[in-house]
């Protein structure tokens, strides 16, 4: 956990440039799984130093994880989900490690990896045509609602990662659980002016809502045109990106709106 948010926030701050561990920038083999391959990029290694990791640092439940987790992978990963169908449904130990743990594994894998790749290449940017992350349906049914990658860049503290909450975002609603249960707290989301503000501003005007006809006339696809299609892709041209040594910033003045930022982030 500690190193995959070092790794999100250096992602974030740097997207898509050479600073960033997975830039879509050099391929969509690399930004899937090649990035885990290959040396780190110099930037990678010089800026990640520079990611304050301070509040997790304090956070006793993450650097238990950090401390243990070869002893947690082993029991959590793997004792556990393959004794399960051993000793509940009868099955054998090499078929329950085979489908269990490593064809789980794999699938896991490039789900999660698809957000990284496929929702950063094939879709559209409706809130912010400058970022590289697009929306992709496809990727959000494969990931339990991390497709709808170009709001979450947006607006990267927002806990939904979406705007939407009812289609194929369920890790939202997860989190819903668990505040009420006291698990979570303090759940930040962009309020409806400011992210009305930035489609209007920065978007590329293939929105659901208020999008034009010109925009959304853009959008195509090999085969069916259709959101679970993965090719799903606005013709827009991909937006450049350049590595500034104060990276991204986390939101930008102008969605304010003169409201009260305080007032959006509660």
């Amino acid at each position: 956990m500690f190193i995959w948010c070092r790794d999100h926030r250096l992602h974030h701050r740097y997207s898509d440039t050479d600073g960033d561990p997975h830039n879509s920038k050099r391929g969509f083999f690399f930004c899937h799984m090649g990035w885990l391959m290959h040396k780190k990029h110099p930037y990678v290694i010089e800026l990640g130093r520079r990611i304050d990791m301070s509040d997790l640092q304090a956070d006793w439940m993450v650097m238990f994880q950090k401390k243990y987790y070869y002893i947690l992978y082993l029991v959590l990963a793997i004792l556990f989900p393959v004794s399960v169908p051993v000793y509940f449904f009868g099955e054998t130990w090499w078929n329950s490690l085979l489908v269990s743990y490593f064809a789980r594994y794999v699938c896991q894998l490039h789900g999660t990896w698809s957000v990284n790749s496929l929702a950063h290449l094939y879709g559209t940017r409706p809130y912010d045509e400058h970022l590289q992350p697009v929306e992709s349906w496809f990727v959000s049914m494969l990931s339990l609602g991390e497709g709808w990658h170009n709001y979450h860049h947006a607006f990267p503290w927002d806990y939904k990662a979406a705007e939407l909450t009812m289609h194929f975002n369920l890790s939202a609603s997860i989190i819903r659980f668990f505040e009420r249960l006291g698990l979570a707290f303090d759940l930040k989301s962009a309020s409806h002016e400011m992210v009305t503000n930035r489609i209007k501003r920065t978007g590329d005007g293939s929105h659901y809502n208020l999008g034009n006809e010109e925009s959304c006339a853009a959008v195509t696809a090999w085969g069916p045109l259709h959101p679970l299609n993965p090719t799903y892709n606005s013709t827009l041209k991909p937006p450049s990106a350049m590595l500034k040594p104060e990276g991204l910033p986390l939101f930008h003045e102008k969605d304010v709106l003169n409201l009260d930022l305080k007032k959006n982030f509660m």
